[in-house]
């Protein structure tokens, strides 16, 4: 990985302003999981780090929130300016410890900087207001707060977007913060920071600490009483952990938890706007994404003529390093990512699924690049159904009905994303309506944007990211009652 500054290269722990190692002293491995070769060693932190970060967050915060709206809103413009000049170096750094495309990495590396360009301008808008009083000697007055110091846990698939989303809000409001990246992709949280104190940022705002005690880690983050807001992406089952875990401090949460996102083909569809908003949709980062389709349920009268469609579509997919020229996506993050996407097709294959194409690693690129892969004929009694593919697999369902379509849309307990195809505009309202999803594409398959909230329903978490309600997360309402306020003499 060559870098034009290699400045940015970070391998510590950032607390205080200040780059450190662990209190252990104990480093990890942060490999290139297109070759398994290891990039970096980072500082493998735990518990008594985490206990420095939060220390240093809440020592920083009165000063913090005391700045003023206009202050904050520039050190979040500077620190914008930062991420898109040097926006190739951080490219190449995600590409090596996450295996995306460099052109998808350079396009993360925009989407991330326009949250905090976004919140940069949010940030002079904490607005609070004035409330019609009860009689005429009171004023009734409502103002917004930063709720305190927030708590970020951040995933491996989107290492510079998923911090951004976060912090950016967070520091927009007036709170600090202290953060935990990803195992597998620390270097990306780091170099982002290191950026942010370049720019300005005082010691104590942001705090990083990687290390791979998440339990430990997050521990510290959920149990202590100065952390007000923990904010995480990831895993239902781990975001249920942390739910219970906060119920304690009764914190403000913020949960983007996992999806099975249904991509719903009405006969009545464009089919070349369908398979590309499909493709699009489902085969960015190598489909490890929690909006990325997970089922793609097709109507009777359209089915044959999608398949082919898919199929021709997907035979045009580059596979290779993100280093390579062309390349539509990557490796898996991982050998557990491989093993658990073969294990999915196995148990649909016994299940009479047919796999049109695909359904292996590719022979002479590594064990982690897997084949663009088509099953026809999956059904919800699969566990491809009912769990997160996390891998370039289209999974064809067939329905009748646009009420069996819906119903079996909305048949799972998790509800980030839908999509939907049809040419009649009645239908796209009464469908996207009826969709239990926080977020519908219709007629599109990339919905992501710093403009809209980002969120889901049912267990697919709590809260929303992005948009005007996004600082909103990170702030608390006081109402302020002024009294004696009769005629004066």
């Amino acid at each position: 990985m060559e870098l034009k500054d290699s400045g940015l290269l970070k391998t510590e722990l950032f607390i205080a302003g200040h780059w450190t190692g662990a209190v252990s002293g104990a480093t990890l491995e942060v490999d290139d999981p297109a070759t398994g070769r290891v990039v970096a060693r980072v500082a493998d932190g735990g518990a008594e780090d985490a206990r420095r970060a939060v220390a240093a967050a809440e020592a920083a915060w009165p000063s913090w929130r005391g700045l003023d709206a206009l202050a904050r809103a520039d050190l979040l413009w500077a620190w914008h300016d930062a991420l898109k000049a040097h926006r190739d170096d951080l490219a190449a750094i995600m590409t090596a410890e996450q295996g995306k495309p460099l052109k998808e990495a350079a396009g993360e590396i925009d989407y991330g900087a326009a949250y905090i360009r976004w919140f940069a301008e949010e940030a002079r808008r904490g607005y609070g207001e004035v409330i019609p009083p009860p009689a005429g000697d009171r004023r009734v007055i409502a103002i917004r707060q930063p709720v305190g110091v927030s708590a970020a846990i951040t995933p491996w698939n989107f290492p510079n977007a998923m911090l951004a989303r976060k912090l950016a809000p967070a520091l927009a409001a007036g709170c600090t913060t202290v953060c935990k990246p990803a195992t597998q992709t620390p270097l990306s949280a780091l170099a982002m920071v290191e950026l942010a104190r370049r720019a300005g940022i005082p010691e104590g705002v942001i705090n990083i600490v990687t290390g791979r005690d998440a339990r430990a880690i997050g521990g510290v983050f959920t149990g202590s009483p100065a952390v007000r807001k923990l904010s995480f992406t990831g895993s239902t089952a781990v975001g249920r952990s942390l739910m219970a875990a906060c119920a304690d401090t009764v914190k403000k949460l913020s949960l983007e938890l996992g999806g099975n996102a249904p991509f719903i083909v009405f006969d009545d569809a464009d089919l070349e706007t369908a398979v590309e908003a499909l493709v699009r949709a489902k085969f960015r980062n190598a489909g490890q994404t929690c909006i990325c389709p997970n089922r793609v349920l097709v109507q009777t009268g359209i089915h044959d003529r999608c398949v082919e469609a898919l199929g021709a579509r997907m035979a045009k997919l580059s596979v290779g390093p993100g280093t390579g020229e062309g390349v539509d996506y990557g490796p898996l993050i991982d050998d557990a990512a491989v093993a658990k996407v073969a294990s999915l097709l196995e148990d649909a294959r016994a299940k009479g699924a047919r796999v049109l194409r695909g359904g292996g690693v590719i022979d002479g690129l590594g064990p982690r690049f897997f084949e663009p892969t088509l099953l026809d004929g999956a059904t919800m009694a699969m566990k491809l159904g009912c769990e997160e593919i996390f891998g370039p697999v289209l999974a064809v369902m067939r329905f009748d009905t646009e009420a069996e379509g819906v119903a079996m849309a909305n048949d799972t307990e998790y509800g980030l994303a839908a999509y939907l195809c049809s040419r009649d505009q009645a239908r796209c309202w009464r469908v996207a309506e009826a969709l239990e999803a926080g977020i519908v594409g219709i007629n599109e398959g990339l919905v992501s944007t710093e403009l809209a909230p980002f969120g889901g329903v049912k267990q697919s978490g709590i809260g929303r990211e992005g948009a005007r309600v996004g600082m909103a997360e990170y702030q608390e309402t006081k109402y302020l009652c002024l009294g004696g306020l009769g005629a004066g003499s």
